[in-house]
This record gives structure tokens, sequence and C-alpha cells, in this order.
């Protein structure tokens, strides 16, 4: 069941009708004709790996059972299939360059957002992290992890492009979280945990976070 697209002539204000159409993919067919925007197809920096792909990419498709698409034409798939894995004990670096894992956000939910520069739609999608931030920062910690190799230079340089200021810096050089997943993550994938650290559902592909319908399903983590 798809529910309806936003119509042109609604007004602005009407901020409780939802802009995201979720729309039921029972089937691996179904999901592939969805077109997910993941950066997986396409050109990291030479001597890094892509982010799942192929076979990798088709057994996280399988799991997934829900299409999700913005009204800027964003497209993912939301999957609960790794509901209740605990999050990975994945080491990166945060904005004072110290060592971080997500066990130092434990006591409220995290939504953990993998992406990187060179991703398009992990950079669509980037403002609508940003604005989720301001609006959950007292009930859930947002964590945007760069798997850029190059760190800190390219990460500041997009996040004052974007204006970006909400959301922390982190890096990821060696690609420690990737590696976590066994290199079986598209960019962008966003993961959200429960307080207690266990995996709630999994999004590939860029939407918008600030999106009514998205905020429903934070919900889903307590």
């Amino acid at each position: 069941m798809t529910s309806p697209g936003p119509s042109p002539k609604r007004p602005p204000h009407m901020l409780l009708e939802s802009d995201m159409r979720l729309v039921i993919a029972p089937t691996l067919f179904a999901l592939v004709s969805l077109g997910l925007a993941g950066c997986d197809t396409g050109s990291p920096p030479k001597g890094q790996g892509q982010a799942g792909s192929g076979t990798e990419n088709a057994a996280i498709s399988a799991k997934a059972d829900v299409g999700l698409e913005s009204a800027n034409g964003m497209r993912a798939a939301l999957s609960y299939g790794f509901a209740g894995q605990q999050a990975p004990s994945a080491v990166f670096k945060g904005a004072d360059g110290g060592d971080v894992t997500l066990a130092d956000f434990a006591g409220k939910p995290i939504l953990v957002n993998l992406w990187a520069t060179w991703c398009a739609p992990c950079k669509a999608e980037m403002p609508t992290l940003d604005a989720l931030a301001a609006l959950e920062q007292d009930r859930m910690a947002v964590i945007v992890l760069s798997q850029d190799l190059a760190g800190r230079p390219p990460v500041d340089a997009f996040f004052a492009k974007a204006g970006i200021k909400n959301l922390e810096p982190y890096t990821d050089v060696d690609n420690a979280m990737l590696a976590a997943f066994n290199n079986q993550i598209a960019l962008p994938t966003t993961i959200l945990y429960d307080s207690e650290g266990h995996e709630v559902w999994r999004v590939t592909g860029g939407v918008e976070w600030d999106d009514a319908e998205m905020a429903k399903l934070l919900r889903e983590a307590t």
C-alpha cells in the first residue's frame, strides 16, 4: 500500500502531512525496482573499497521489507532484518581527535549515519540530519560518521559549505565501522539503536530525516 504523495497545492504550513511515501516491498524484485539511491555503484577515492556491492547488496536488500521515497525523489530501503544485534565496538575519532565508540552514547537512542563526502545521496540528506540533531538533541544522539580516507579536511569543507551546525564531524579513516559490518554496507546507511545498544532498524539510501514519517519510525527506539 502506498500513501499518496504530497499535493502540489498543499499549504507549506501543513506539517502533519508527511512528505515521505512508504512502499511495502515483500520481495527482492520489488525492492530492486525502487532504484535505491545509494553509493555502492559510485566511484569512491582510489584505495577505498566500495561499501557493499554485488552479492553483498543483494543479501542486504533481500532482508529489507519497506521502500521509502522522499518528496525530493530520494529512495531508500528500511530493514528490520538485523534487529536486536548489538552495536559494534569499532573505534573512530571525535571532533577533538580522541577515540570514540558508540558505547560512549549509551543511555539514549543512537542514530548512526555512515557516509562520505564523495557520496551524492549522503550529502543530499545531511542537512535534514542536521535539522534532526537539533530537534532530538535531548532524546537521541545523532552520529554522522565519515568514511573518507582523508579524514577531517573534506568533512570540514563540506560542513562549512552546507551550513551544518548541529552535527559533530566524526571520522573513521580506517573504515573500522564498515569492517565491523563485514563491509556489507552501502553508503549512506543509517542505523537506529535503542538506549541499550540494540539495533532497531537500518535504512540504506538517502531520506529526509526531518520528515513526519521518519519521526514516527525514530520513536520506535527507547
